[in-house]
């Protein structure tokens, strides 16, 4: 296969601090470049953050959605799994599918809460999640740059109300994905692997 032909998009949902975020669901699909053609899926509970932090999985900032990870859990929609075998995961995936690129909404703070996973969980042994030689590429930067500067997504963005308190138009996934879908009501599930599903839409 060559180079670079499939890529992963990624998705987290963090618990504790927005200044030491770390993930508690890690979704993620391989796709093909040239299509955004799934061929395969994954959606992972971080045992070391979803189970072994209780008190801090309480204040999540997306703690409502507990019972719905509950759910997803006995039904085998979604697996727990040590840090480890996720980082694992990842490197074999890539590595089979011949490919070191991986897509986030937002790469930067992805990245850096994987990162913190990788950290906290080793207690600073090791400190990067990803094999070395990645290649991160954000998804958000790319939708700014050939979305949402379009004046159509200003209009849409003004007409519906997608302003913030300071009077700047919302560029988030959400957001996004309204606009291409035509469907400003449209509500972003905050949730690892369904989050990943319109990401690849917007990629």
């Amino acid at each position: 296969m060559r180079k670079n032909r499939c890529a992963i998009v990624l998705d987290t949902e963090t618990a504790n601090s927005v200044q030491y975020p770390l993930p508690y669901d890690l979704g993620f699909k391989i796709i093909k470049m040239s299509t955004g053609e799934e061929l395969e899926r994954f959606s992972l509970c971080i045992a070391e953050i979803y189970i072994e932090q209780k008190e801090m999985m309480k204040s999540a900032y997306y703690a409502n959605k507990l019972p719905q990870y509950e759910e997803e859990l006995k039904k085998g929609e979604r697996q727990i799994v040590r840090l480890y075998t996720a980082k694992k995961l990842i490197a074999d995936l890539m590595e089979e599918y011949n490919t070191n690129i991986v897509y986030a909404y937002n790469m930067n703070f992805d990245r850096r809460a994987l990162n913190n996973d990788q950290s906290f969980v080793t207690e600073n042994r090791y400190k990067y999640f990803f094999p070395y030689g990645t290649e991160f590429r954000c998804i958000w930067h790319m939708a700014c740059q050939v979305l949402l500067a379009r004046p159509s997504y200003i209009r849409f963005a003004l007409k519906n109300g997608f302003v913030s308190e300071k009077g700047n138009i919302l560029t988030n996934a959400e957001c996004c994905y309204r606009y291409i879908t035509k469907n400003p009501n449209f509500k972003e599930e905050h949730k690892g692997i369904d989050d990943v599903e319109i990401e690849t839409e917007i990629l």
